[in-house]
């Protein structure tokens, strides 16, 4: 498990009072300093801060003695750029917060006396201290060391608003626990029994279809791709659905424990982050887990598509033809476009259920990495589900942009032997793979495909984020099904 914050609270205690090891307040590149103490605390401060040159750039920090009347035994300092108020830019100042956190390398417990005068200044302080403070030290000897508490100081009404926020970081924390594990002891079966044991003491079921099951029950994709592994595939339904709930909500996620590439054989280098082949599965279990803390009034549903695509003598071959769900047919012609023949299924699946919304989360293309970049999700769909996922994203802080789906791209998948082809072209990848997964949404469904290929793993942190999972795009989908629940 992950080094956390082992507290995370709000307190309404006078800054100046509040005992840790850090007190953490901000300035801005126009001298002010933005803090909850004294004017004659903040003067002294001020003098400090002059007096070693430090500006309040955007992302610096500083840390310096406390001053006389300060019970914390340090101040650090965090820089907050060309700011006119905390609260226009929430996603910068998660950032900032975040990147202070990111580098803390001791178990102190910090406070946060930055001034809170809204809700939601006082979670996006939270989230991203939160988010920084992550660790992961399931394989190391020397285990990595962070924030064994945060505070934040804000007013007792915006208490509620801090522990959604507390929340909603551990969603994206779970994922990112779940994207980190190494195949070797993360697949189908374990992360089928990961997730089933989360469910345990939440308002949440959990259903494990096996691999015969679904070799017996016509799940052609998620059979096909999982025979080339001795560890078989699974489906697993999660459900949160509470009694008064109006909505309903169904999440499908690409759950490859590893892609090796099947027979279609990945060069080596390009095998070095498929352990996270399976953010989209880690997104959707735990935003589910999340919506369920919350208490939120909507039905979730989350499909897991769990498989290991690995080039056994069993593995499926180019020009074998599969049966998804359903009855429609594919022609493999790619044994690495894997992710959409387990997603086919899962959507079908998920529609039965009837949910008012389905939506997809997929590390799917590297077509997406080259159109978008590594930190921007490509989301495509119906027009009213996609702009919602947008308008979701832009709330939550976290990076979309929407994708079209030109018709003519639908030839790439002709197939002279069955009803389509899973791979075409090399030209609008990302699209294309999205055109595909339409095909086995029913008519009327509003749906979302959402591609996180590049933005679920980094090697380059920045900000709150570090290296590894990124837990991408949780807070998009948790926004989203907070909307939903209104």
């Amino acid at each position: 498990m992950p080094t956390v914050p082992l507290s995370v609270s709000a307190s309404n205690a006078s800054a100046s009072k509040v005992k840790a090891d850090i007190l953490v307040v901000a300035k801005a590149h126009n001298g002010a300093v933005l803090a909850e103490l004294d004017k004659s605390v903040v003067k002294e401060l001020t003098g400090a801060l002059d007096a070693i040159d430090f500006a309040g750039k955007a992302g610096s920090a500083v840390r310096v003695a406390a001053p006389k009347g300060v019970s914390a035994k340090s101040v650090a300092v965090i820089g907050v750029g060309e700011v006119e108020k905390l609260e226009d830019d929430l996603e910068k100042l998660r950032q900032h917060v975040g990147s202070f956190t990111r580098g803390l390398d001791a178990e102190v417990s910090v406070a946060f006396a930055i001034p809170t005068p809204t809700a939601e200044v006082a979670a996006a302080i939270t989230l991203g201290a939160v988010l920084g403070a992550y660790r992961y030290n399931d394989y190391v000897s020397e285990k990595k060391k962070t924030a064994s508490e945060i505070t934040v100081i804000t007013a007792k009404k915006f208490k509620d608003a801090v522990e959604e926020a507390r929340i909603i970081a551990s969603g994206v924390t779970g994922a990112r626990d779940l994207v980190n594990q190494p195949p070797l002891d993360l697949y189908p079966e374990t992360f089928a029994n990961r997730v089933s044991e989360l469910s345990k003491g939440r308002k949440v079921k959990a259903t494990v279809y096996d691999a015969k099951y679904l070799e017996e029950n016509g799940y052609g994709g998620l059979h096909g791709v999982g025979r080339g592994s001795a560890r078989g595939p699974r489906l697993v339904k999660l459900e949160y659905s509470p009694k008064k709930a109006e909505k309903h909500l169904a999440l499908v996620g690409k759950g490859i424990t590893f892609d090796s590439g099947g027979l279609s054989l990945k060069p080596a280098q390009s095998m070095e982050e498929m352990k996270s082949d399976m953010g989209g599965a880690a997104a959707a279990a735990h935003t589910l887990f999340a919506v369920a803390d919350l208490g939120l009034n909507i039905k979730v549903t989350a499909w897991l598509c769990l498989a290991e695509n690995m080039p056994d003598g069993n593995a499926q071959r180019p020009s074998d033809v599969v049966t998804i769900l359903g009855g429609k047919t594919v022609e493999i012609t790619n044994t690495d476009a894997e992710g959409r023949l387990v997603l086919a299924d899962g959507l079908v699946a998920a529609q039965k259920d009837n949910p008012d919304v389905v939506i997809d989360i997929a590390t799917l293309t590297g077509a997406q990495i080259v159109a978008l970049g590594k930190r921007t999700t490509g989301v495509m769909g119906t027009e009213v589900t996609r702009a919602n996922v947008c308008v979701a994203a832009d709330e939550s802080g976290e990076q979309v942009w929407p994708m079209p789906f030109p018709e003519e791209i639908r030839e790439q998948f002709r197939s002279a032997t069955a009803d389509l082809k899973n791979s075409g072209t090399r030209e609008g990848g990302m699209l294309a793979a999205g055109i595909f997964l339409k095909e086995f949404i029913e008519e009327g469904t509003e749906w979302a495909h959402i591609d996180i290929a590049g933005p679920s793993f980094t090697t380059s942190p920045w900000g709150y984020t570090p290296e590894g999972g990124t837990g991408v795009p949780v807070r998009t989908l948790i926004e989203f099904a907070r909307s939903m629940s209104k």
